[in-house]
Formats: C-alpha cells, sequence, structure tokens
C-alpha cells in the first residue's frame, strides 16, 4: 500500500522584502501561515533506487519537479540504494504565492526520510530543502512562524485558528520577474516580532510589482474589500498572483466564497499551527 502523505499550502501574512543579497536572493520579513489546504503525495518504496513519479504534475517535466528533485536530492545526500514511485494530487494553485511546489518538495524529504529510514534531522533536511527553494524549509519546520533570511530563520509563533478565503486569479506571475521588477518596493527598517503582534497596516512588498504584471490582482483585492465581516484588509501572498481575506467565523469566509466573479477561483481554508506532514 502507497504511504499517503499532507502538503499544505502557506500564505504570507505580510512581506517586507529587507535588502538584496550578494547571492541574487533578497533577505526579507515575513509571517507564514499554514492552512489546511492539502496537496496529497503518495509514495510506493522500490528496491532498485530508481524514483520516478507515476501521476500528477504532467504539465512538469519530470527532471524539474520539484518532487524528484527533492527526491534525489535525498537519496544522493543518505547514499541510500532505495528508490520510490511517488503521486501528486495537487490542489494547491500553481504559481500563486501558496507554496505548493515547496511544501511538495518538502513533504517528499520528511517522508522518504522516514520511509527509507535515512533519519535525518530536521536541520539536515532543511539544509537539502534550502538548495531547492527558500520557502521549502518552513514546511519541514512545520509550524507557522516569523520569518527572516530569505526565509528560512524562523521562529514559531501560534497563530489564531481565523478562516481564510483565498482566490486566485488563475495566472501565473513568475517570482525571478517579480525580484528584478523596477516596481518592486523595499522596506529597509527591520521590524521585530513584537511589532506584528497586531497587524495593523500589513503590506506586501510585492504587491505593485506583480498589479503591473497582472492588473487582475487589484481588481480582485478590490472584490475581496466589498466582503463583509472580514478582519483586515485582503493581500497578496508571496509574489502573487493568489490574494486573500481573513475571517473570524467560517460562515462568513463561506458567503465571500459564494460571491466571488465565476472568472476566479478560490477555496476556504482554516490556520493552521502545525503541519499535517508531521503528524
Amino acid at each position: 500500500m502507497p504511504n499517503i502523505w499532507l502538503s499544505p499550502a502557506k500564505i504570507n501574512l505580510f512581506l517586507h522584502i529587507n535588502s538584496k543579497r550578494k547571492d541574487g536572493y533578497h533577505n526579507l520579513q515575513s509571517i507564514f501561515q499554514l492552512l489546511d489546504y492539502c496537496d496529497e503525495l503518495s509514495f510506493d518504496i522500490r528496491q532498485d533506487s530508481v524514483i520516478t513519479r507515476t501521476s500528477g504534475n504532467e504539465s512538469i517535466p519530470q527532471d524539474q519537479d520539484l518532487i524528484i528533485r527533492a527526491a534525489k536530492a535525498l537519496q544522493q545526500a543518505t547514499g541510500t540504494k532505495l528508490g520510490a514511485d511517488i503521486s501528486v494530487v495537487k490542489r494547491i494553485p500553481a504559481g500563486g504565492g501558496l507554496g505548493g511546489g515547496s511544501s511538495n518538495a518538502a513533504t517528499t524529504l520528511i517522508a522518504l526520510n522516514q520511509l527509507w529510514d535515512a533519519n535525518f534531522s530536521k536541520q539536515q533536511l532543511s539544509t537539502i530543502g534550502l538548495k531547492l527553494g527558500a520557502d521549502v524549509p518552513i514546511f519541514i519546520a512545520g509550524h507557522s512562524a516569523w520569518a527572516e533570511g530569505v526565509g528560512e530563520i524562523l521562529t514559531p509563533m501560534n497563530l489564531p485558528k481565523h478562516y481564510f478565503l483565498v482566490v486566485s486569479i488563475n495566472k501565473h506571475i513568475s517570482t525571478k520577474e517579480i525580484f528584478s521588477h523596477k516596481a518592486l518596493t523595499m522596506t529597509s527598517q527591520i521590524g521585530k516580532m513584537s511589532d506584528f503582534s497586531e497587524l495593523i497596516n500589513p503590506h506586501n512588498d510585492c504587491l505593485e510589482a506583480a498589479i503591473d504584471l497582472e492588473g487582475e490582482v487589484l481588481n480582485a483585492l478590490a472584490h475581496l474589500k466589498s466582503s463583509e465581516n472580514y478582519l483586515y484588509q485582503p493581500r497578496m501572498t508571496g509574489t502573487g498572483s493568489c490574494v486573500f481575506v481573513e475571517f473570524k467565523h467560517e460562515k462568513d469566509a463561506l458567503v465571500a466564497l459564494d460571491n466571488l466573479p465565476k472568472q476566479w477561483s478560490g477555496f476556504v481554508a482554516q490556520a493552521l499551527n502545525t503541519s499535517p506532514a508531521l503528524t
């Protein structure tokens, strides 16, 4: 029987870009909020060291798939002779700033670390994961968190279990284009974790660049502002293109979902503090 593991989405409750680093990455500050909206990964262990994708992610060549790259990176690091057949049921929209690919890579590392009896520590897995993407360590840590550095310096946070309506404009925005865009803003002042205990004026430094690339992001944010009973201003997550709005009660989020224009897609999810990939 295959082993099935959940791979959660995340949103950025805010995103400040503090500076550009010499290695091409950017230093940032953010709060990563995990959600109970997940992809499903299945693993069949092989004895012949072959790693293959049996279903899911068909639009991505296998050698570019973060799931396959994560499995091969762990295989090389551990020296195991085992392999795996991996399938994925995708629910998290791709290219929307929800961390689906990074989450899949992290879940693959966590799962195969156990299924191959590799016994690597979280730190060892994060070191492998960071080479695959800056967001992979948050999913390996498996806890909603205050993030600094490129997103790998994490301080766990226990956040309210509110409900979020997440909206996709069904268009992909390139992270690389965002970070090289002339409209990317910077928040040079370094904040403290305590400053964000109440999200009075959260913002995302990638928003203006995303709007310039896909103006529909602005339309989606404007629509969400017409929702009733939300807690904070609607925001964009990550480098886009998904936007979200937060509610205390699920029923209010579901009403807002019902009022969503048909050209967009959306889902309601509850905040998680701990990743289901760790349970």
